[in-house]
């Protein structure tokens, strides 16, 4: 990351010290931000200033970082609006549907405040303030400015609060998704007793994966979802056998089967 730019440092405070926050944090700190911050059960890291509780982490702040928990976040912003000042930027970054992130868009204009959309896209550890991020809403530009400021680079993405969310949870299905096959795959693999061939056997796979095999995989899903719904029927009867519930197998089944039984595609146009 570059030299901060501002005249005076920006004030910076990070709710939460978990994976994201503890080392968005420390990476605030090394670009020259004043970082100030608060979490119920983690001391806040060098360099940070440590805060009594979210409001009085936020009450000098130009930009707010909410990085708690989706469970938590409409909690930790009514519990901070007394405290945050007209214009504050509220980076919620917590991972939440794009509704969900709406509503508090709304809440957070109450008091004046800008809260921006802020997905992140990749793991944090190792990366810190360095991990992919994309941002949508109306003081999206802001943002990026800010951060760009601080030597980050953010995509500002066109579209309201929720926007930037709802690419990310798409990205979500497929990489959650695919790790939960994964785990229950290689269970059912160490089951059978072929644990390290299925382990080479991904390792080899996943490379091959371009844009001809994303078509791939979306067109033979349509014209052979019969056929594959047995497949599935078939592969989770198998780990049933081997003693390993079959969570993602039985789900695939079925999704295989509404496509077999002519549910419709969808076409329509959304907001991503």
């Amino acid at each position: 990351m570059s030299e901060a730019r501002y005249a005076e440092p920006v004030r910076v405070a990070v709710l939460g010290f978990g994976e994201a926050g503890i080392e968005f944090a420390a990476d605030l700190v090394a670009a020259e931000a004043d970082v100030r911050g608060f979490d119920p059960e983690v001391a806040a890291p060098h360099g940070v200033r440590q805060r009594v509780d979210d409001a009085d982490a936020v009450r000098d702040a130009e930009l707010v970082f909410s990085l708690t928990t989706a469970a938590e976040a409409e909690a930790a912003l009514r519990d901070c609006l007394p405290r945050l000042r007209a214009g504050t930027l509220w980076a919620e970054a917590n991972t939440s549907a794009p509704a969900a992130k709406a509503r508090l868009a709304a809440l957070a204009q109450t008091r004046g405040v800008d809260l921006v959309d802020v997905a992140i896209m990749a793991p944090v550890p190792g990366s810190g303030l360095r991990t992919p991020m994309c941002v949508s809403g109306s003081a999206a530009a802001r943002f990026a400015a800010v951060m760009d400021a601080l030597g980050v680079v953010v995509e500002a993405i066109h579209g309201p609060v929720g926007a930037a969310s709802s690419r990310k949870l798409l990205r979500s299905v497929v990489y959650k998704g695919l790790a939960a096959a994964v785990v229950e795959a290689l269970a059912g693999a160490e089951a059978a007793g072929c644990a390290d061939w299925f382990r080479e056997h991904m390792t080899t796979e996943f490379p091959k994966f371009d844009a001809h095999t994303m078509e791939r995989l979306v067109r033979g899903t349509y014209t052979h979802a019969a056929r594959r719904t047995e497949e599935m029927d078939a592969a989770a009867q198998q780990l049933a056998d081997l003693g390993v519930r079959p969570r993602i197998a039985t789900a695939t089944r079925d999704a295989l089967r509404a496509i077999a039984d002519g549910e419709p595609r969808h076409t329509g146009e959304g907001q991503c």
